[in-house]
This record gives C-alpha cells, sequence and structure tokens, in this order.
C-alpha cells in the first residue's frame, strides 16, 4: 500500500515578507504519517511549513504555498493507492503579490482576494481507482457542512474535526461515508486517532478488495 498524506498549512504571500496562513500544527497529519509507516505502507508526505520533526521511514515533499502543494500532489498521486488529504490548506490568497515590501502609509490598505486552487477536490476527480479521505474542519453543522465536502470533493470518507483541534494534541472526530452516516468515532491523542484511523482503513480497504473479487 502506497498513500498520499498531505499535512500543515499553507502560505499565501501578500509581499516578499508578509504571508495569509491558518494556526494548524501539521500533528494530526505527521500523526497519520507515523501510524501508516508502523503499518508497514510507503508513505509520501506533502507538508506546508510546520515546527515538527521531520518524520522517520517516509518521503517527505516540503512546500510552502498552495500551488506548490498541488503540482505536488498531482504528481505524486497517480503513483499511490489512496491519500489522506489533513492539510489545512489556505482559502483564499491576494489576486497579485508585491514585490518587496508593501510600505506603511499611515492609512488602511484594501486587498483584492481570490480562491486558491482546490487541491482535495482535483484529487477526486482524478482518483479513478484510489480512496481518498478529506478533513473537515467545521465550527457550525459540521455533519452537513462535511457531507456536502464529501460529495462536492469526491472523497470516500472524510473525518470531521472542530476549530478545538487547531495547535492541540487533542482531537475529537468523527468519520463520514458518502451516506451521511458516522461510521466512526475516536477522541484522544492526535496520535490515538491516527493509529485508530488507519487500522480502520486497513480493515475497510481489504473488505472492499475481497467483495470487488467476489
Amino acid at each position: 500500500m502506497r498513500i498520499l498524506v498531505t499535512a500543515g498549512p499553507t502560505r499565501e504571500y501578500l509581499d516578499d515578507v508578509r504571508y495569509l496562513t491558518n494556526a494548524s500544527s501539521g500533528r494530526m497529519g505527521y500523526a497519520i504519517v507515523k501510524a501508516a509507516v508502523h503499518a508497514g505502507w510507503d508513505v509520501v508526505l506533502v507538508s506546508g511549513p510546520v515546527d515538527l520533526p521531520r518524520p522517520v521511514g517516509c518521503e517527505l515533499v516540503a512546500v510552502d504555498t498552495t500551488d506548490q502543494m498541488r503540482e505536488a500532489c498531482l504528481r505524486l498521486f497517480p503513483s499511490c493507492d489512496g491519500v489522506i488529504a489533513a492539510a489545512a490548506v489556505c482559502d483564499y490568497k491576494p489576486r497579485e503579490r508585491i514585490v518587496g515590501k508593501i510600505v506603511k502609509t499611515g492609512g488602511p490598505i484594501s486587498l483584492d482576494m481570490i480562491e486558491t486552487d482546490d487541491v482535495l477536490a482535483e484529487l477526486g476527480a482524478i482518483k479513478e481507482q484510489r480512496w481518498v479521505v478529506g478533513f473537515a474542519l467545521e465550527a457550525r453543522n459540521p455533519r452537513e457542512n462535511a457531507l456536502q465536502k464529501l460529495r462536492r470533493k469526491n472523497c470516500d470518507w472524510i473525518v470531521v474535526n472542530s476549530p478545538a483541534a487547531i495547535g492541540s494534541e487533542r482531537n475529537e472526530v468523527e468519520l463520514l461515508a458518502p451516506s451521511g452516516e458516522p461510521v466512526a468515532s475516536w477522541s484522544g491523542l492526535k496520535t490515538e486517532i491516527a493509529d485508530a484511523l488507519i487500522d480502520w482503513l486497513q480493515e475497510s480497504i481489504s473488505d472492499s478488495s475481497t467483495t470487488a473479487r467476489k
């Protein structure tokens, strides 16, 4: 089994020194990598900038911006059996990046923002026989919003968590199937949740393969 994992935040630069980002620590994605490697899977990690030790036993592709993460994922995904997209990708970027440094003028400034490319949706669109696990961080109507995301991005399953997960060593999640029903739920340390998720995927993918052969 060879899988792609995305982790951490991305950055979108206003100028050469300032950027937009989020508070993702990357801990959930890195814990998933560790659990998958321990399970004997071949793992390639595409990681945004994080303050975490390099994971042992995996291929690491370090990226900064959403465009860089998109390019790496589209290049690597065809050689994988599936993807677990735990990265907290920056949703917006300035329409234009200023060369140099924006100088203070004493007055307000306005930024023209546009959406970044949807990396998970692009992977879902080209998945073919591969499986896709997405992550949805939802503050309101978590199941409803996560289910819409699952279907819009052509995921096989989606992990729902809340903003309380950001920067924390702990998490509380539900795993939703396309039917909208929760097929699993876990709480505890992110390392424990990662172990449980990989165990669940191993069993579910094995069951699916057995059914397909019958």
